[in-house]
């Protein structure tokens, strides 16, 4: 059974410690800024993007792209978590230490709100639209929906780029990963909000100082991400888990 890692203070702190971290805020905040920045676009040359079938679709593709995007570029110095709920979802089983996944979380909640700082300038401070839940949708729906979702996506990731046994796979696992995302945005943008990650929820919720419901994507994310750190690996991972080396992370 994979266990969990606290890790030590001086691997947290090491020169490639610190680039991971650096390479986390430079991720999430290219991610929020193109997936932010397309609801902010859509909003604006339509009466109501939200609202918009087209919007959603819109809003979906350009998060899967720019999450492609981000873990591509993170991948090879940080593992591309981009999110912390995946961050927790491979703390639970065992693949990062406690403490270098605590600053995994500031960076990428660093990286969501500077994103959203520099939106709202180059847009002329234009609004920045926050997650909320949907019309009819009560707030154990929308915890249900974000833990699938978010499952669902932690799932991807072990699969696709954390498993030994992934072999080619791993060549396409950001392709499969902003897939995931973006599909999930199709079939819960709706409901919750489709949000699966609780950076890209915050950054806007800060710099709009709109915390309307937004526990519930810190809540459902992170119990979907801890769902499937404790499943994938104990299940279909043969590896027991080895501590990383500062090397790594």
């Amino acid at each position: 059974m994979a266990g969990i890692a606290f890790g030590r203070f001086d691997d947290s702190f090491s020169g490639a410690s610190i680039k991971a971290y650096l390479a986390e805020f430079i991720s999430t905040l290219l991610f929020v800024f193109a997936g932010v920045g397309s609801a902010i676009a859509f909003n604006k040359v339509t009466s109501n993007g939200a609202l918009d079938p087209a919007g959603l679709v819109a809003i979906a593709i350009a998060h899967g792209l720019a999450l492609f995007v981000a873990v591509s570029v993170g991948a090879n110095i940080s593992g591309g978590h981009v999110n912390p709920a995946v961050t927790y979802g491979l703390a639970v089983g065992g693949q990062i230490t406690i403490i270098t996944g605590i600053f995994y979380w500031i960076a990428q909640l660093a990286g969501s709100i500077v994103a959203c700082y520099l939106l709202k300038f180059v847009t002329a401070d234009l609004a920045i639209p926050t997650h909320s839940l949907g019309s009819g949708v009560g707030v154990t729906e929308g915890v249900v929906m974000e833990t699938v979702i978010t499952f669902a996506l932690v799932y991807t990731v072990y699969a696709t780029a954390v498993d030994p046994k992934k072999g080619s796979l791993g060549t396409i696992a950001p392709i499969a990963i902003g897939f995931i995302v973006g599909a999930n945005i199709l079939a819960a943008g709706p409901f919750s909000g489709g949000s699966m990650n609780p950076a890209r929820s915050f950054g806007p919720a800060v710099v709009s100082g709109d915390f309307k419901d937004n526990w519930i994507y810190w809540v459902g994310p992170l119990i979907g991400g801890g769902l499937a750190g404790v499943i994938y690996p104990n299940l279909f991972m043969n590896q027991q888990h080895v501590p990383l080396s500062s090397s790594d992370f």
